[in-house]
């Protein structure tokens, strides 16, 4: 025997060691020229382009294979349709290896396993775990981790899957195969049933392999006879998942790390979080480390609990044991810091990290975000371009939120169009972030057109819209949408009813409001937060039913906080009731006592009924609190840049033109009838200062930097993080009316329209 027979020979017996496709194609050549290849030979050259992954040279070898392949075949046949993502031909294939009467083994079954997992096909999983308990697989490691792996996935799935669901006897209730003795032997199908494995298209509906596996498996002997359901609670289902994850890993002989993982990671991922630490525990008195893959199951569940020391624990731990630059543990590290609110050493682990994948920038991004670092987000996304890492769809949806709350209006169109060219605006995700986002940048009919081109609707879809209307002052609108949403079968949430209540509140819709928060209640067993009675309270006190407001706080079954307490106190100001605000005020400061907006509230109603001493007497206490006003400030962007000002700003660039121009609009609105509200200004001063006070609000200051800087006819979008004073409100109505436009004034609160001297708020806000 030469060399190169030699070299071939060892080659074969260890096909693994073939690394290379040219590897491979020079053995199987070698192999041809020297001999006429035995099935068996062939077999094993299959396998070795299985190993590679070379799924087209694969079948060519075993499409020349005499029938009946053999099992080595078969596997490696299915386990390269599964790598490549084919899994429907995989199960396919699985079910013509049974009909041929060969066995698999435990090096087929989790490439067919993690096949019926990611075509979320609980039956076939079923199916196949029924398989391998008769044919004695049951105590196979990888077999086991690749079930424990099937059924974690399902119960993860659960909420959104398409599985067909049978009860834990596995496959009962299943046809009886007719007239078995007329076929040749003991191991073959019937006849009829041969047929029709032989004729299994692999691209048909796996419902038809399904119900071929069944009767296969039932010829066979290979399941229990038991009850079959489809009909289960996503409470049973989730029991089911559980219980079946848990016996096999029970009855499992030998466990590894996989094992230990697979049962850590899905209590984790599916809320079971004492369970998956428990587990982690006995996984240490089994003498087995964590790895990489375990610390990044554990560290979201401290990021949930907000759990800063142990997760410092779990980052020395992987710093200890040289697990910090791995990828994924940075990313979990990254997460859980920003949970826990630590931004800057999410940071740190970010930038210490050796390089960055598409999840650590997510992670980054979604941090700055979440914790409303919304500039810092969007400098990240620009750093991602930069780096050359193409963003997904978790990359958009983290990243539109902080477009929505900077009203970027611009940079949101952006990222729509790169959302677009990225084929990602089908997501469902995604899109509800797009009608987020521009309903809170002032765009709501886009929003609406956005959410009308949606094929399926998730519950944040829903309320985003609903929310929007709201925003907006469209209360009609969003309970439309409200009834909508509950006739098509979708079950209102805790933040659906917020937003419907919202809506209510700021259209002063009371008997809607009773309506919805008494089902919220009695219809869907949702209990009241706090958000819920603040809108309620809200509305109450913007109709001037001061009183009602007062006792249905005081009535609430949680104690009420200092906003809820606020907005009761903005009615009492609004109203000018300065007993009942004196009364709010102390429960306020009991609960809130460095509420700055409070002071401010209650020496602005002090001043306001010409009480200037009190009014001082409230601002030398915050100054001796060391508090201080928030001052107003409005926004608007111009040219992709965006404007600050405050009121009485002069440090514009363009001030000069700004307060010519304002000077220009007070006469022609003084000529249409405008009469300055000087009440509004809450300064002991002559009432001379007082009208020119009002001109120099900010939000004045940004729609006439918007005028001046806009061709006509342009939408001019301001935002203020104060609520709009009457005067301001009164005299944008004038200003859209003598210059034609209409004007976006998005205040703390809500969306003010401005369009021919009207507002969309009807004048209640």
């Amino acid at each position: 025997m030469n060399t190169t027979q030699n070299l071939c020979k060892t080659l074969l017996q260890n096909p693994s060691s073939v690394k290379s496709k040219s590897q491979a194609k020079q053995l199987h050549a070698q192999i041809l020229r020297t001999s006429l290849p035995s099935p068996s030979l062939l077999s094993t050259i299959l396998s070795i382009y299985s190993n590679l992954n070379l799924l087209h040279d694969s079948l060519l070898i075993f499409n020349s294979l005499p029938s009946p392949p053999t099992t080595l075949a078969w596997k490696s046949i299915i386990r390269c349709y599964t790598s490549h993502g084919l899994f429907l031909h995989s199960l396919s294939f699985f079910i013509q290896m049974l009909a041929s009467g060969k066995y698999p083994d435990h090096n087929v079954f989790p490439s067919v396993l993690k096949s019926c997992t990611l075509m979320k096909d609980l039956r076939f999983g079923e199916s196949v775990h029924g398989c391998i308990i008769r044919l004695g697989m049951g105590f196979d490691l990888y077999t086991c981790n690749a079930l424990m792996n099937m059924y974690s996935k399902f119960w993860s799935l659960e909420e959104g899957g398409v599985q067909r669901f049978c009860d834990s006897k596995m496959l009962g209730g299943i046809p009886e195969p007719r007239e078995i003795g007329k076929c040749s032997n003991s191991h073959d199908l019937p006849c009829e049933l041969d047929e029709r494995v032989a004729g299994i298209d692999q691209n048909g509906d796996l419902n038809q392999m399904s119900d071929i596996l069944y009767q296969v498996n039932t010829y066979k002997k290979v399941f229990d006879e038991g009850k079959t359901s489809d009909v289960y609670s996503k409470k049973e289902k989730e029991s089911y998942y559980l219980g079946s994850l848990r016996k096999v890993f029970e009855m499992m002989p030998k466990r590894d790390i996989v094992s230990w993982n697979t049962v850590i990671a899905g209590n984790a991922q599916n809320g079971m979080h004492e369970d998956a630490l428990m587990m982690v525990r006995e996984m240490g008195n089994a003498d087995l480390r964590p790895d990489s893959f375990t610390l990044s199951s554990v560290l979201p569940i401290f990021a949930e609990y907000v759990n800063l020391l142990k997760g410092k624990e779990i980052h020395g731990y992987a710093i200890r044991n040289g697990y910090d630059a791995d990828v994924f543990i940075g990313s979990s590290l990254i997460d859980m810091y920003a949970k826990c609110t630590r931004v800057d050493d999410s940071c740190r682990v970010f930038y210490m990290l050796p390089q960055h994948d598409g999840i650590s920038w997510n992670s980054i991004i979604a941090g700055c975000v979440q914790n409303g670092m919304f500039d810092e987000g969007l400098k990240f996304f620009q750093q991602m371009l930069i780096a050359k890492i193409k963003p997904n769809h978790v990359s958009f949806s983290s990243i539109m939120p902080a477009c929505a709350h900077l009203t970027t209006l611009h940079l949101g169109k952006q990222l729509h169009g790169y959302i677009i060219r990225s084929r990602f605006d089908g997501n469902v995700f995604i899109a509800s972030a797009l009608v987020d986002m521009y309903a809170k940048c002032g765009n709501i009919r886009t929003a609406r057109w956005i959410f009308d081109k949606m094929e399926l609707y998730d519950m944040v879809s829903w309320t985003a819209m609903i929310m929007g209307y709201a925003l907006h002052g469209h209360a009609y609108d969003a309970i439309s949408l409200f009834k909508r949403m509950e006739v098509e079968g979708v079950k209102p949430n805790y933040v659906a009813f917020m937003a419907v209540l919202t809506a209510c509140s700021h259209a002063g819709l009371v008997d809607e409001a009773w309506k919805y928060f008494n089902s919220m209640t009695q219809d869907y067993r949702i209990i009241p937060g706090l958000e819920h009675y603040a809108a309620v309270a809200d509305l109450l006190g913007r109709v001037g039913r001061l009183e009602e407001a007062y006792e249905f706080i005081s009535d609430m079954h949680i104690e009420p906080t200092g906003s809820v307490w606020s907005t009761l106190l903005a009615a009492c100001r609004v109203h000018k009731n300065i007993e009942l605000a004196e009364k709010v005020s102390k429960k306020l400061f009991t609960v809130d006592p460095q509420n700055i907006g409070a002071y401010v509230l209650l020496s602005n109603i002090y001043s306001a009924a010409g009480r200037w001493k009190d009014a001082r007497k409230l601002r030398i206490a915050m100054r001796d609190k060391g508090m201080k006003k928030k001052p107003a400030c409005s926004w608007i962007e111009i040219k992709n840049k965006v404007h600050a000002f405050v009121a009485g700003d002069k440090s514009h660039p363009y001030y000069d033109r700004i307060n010519e121009a304002l000077k220009v609009l007070l006469e022609q609105m003084e000529r249409e009838g405008y009469v300055p509200d000087t009440t509004e200004v809450l300064h002991d001063v002559e009432e001379e200062q007082k009208r020119y006070l009002l001109c120099s609000h900010s939000e004045r200051l940004a729609i006439t930097f918007g005028i001046i800087s806009t061709p006509a006819g342009t939408t001019i979008r301001v935002t203020k993080n104060l609520r709009v004073c009457v005067d301001c409100h009164t005299a944008t109505k004038f200003i859209s009316k003598i210059v034609g436009r209409e004007i976006v004034v998005r205040d703390n609160s809500r969306f003010h329209h401005f369009k021919d001297g009207k507002c969309s708020c009807g004048d209640f806000w």
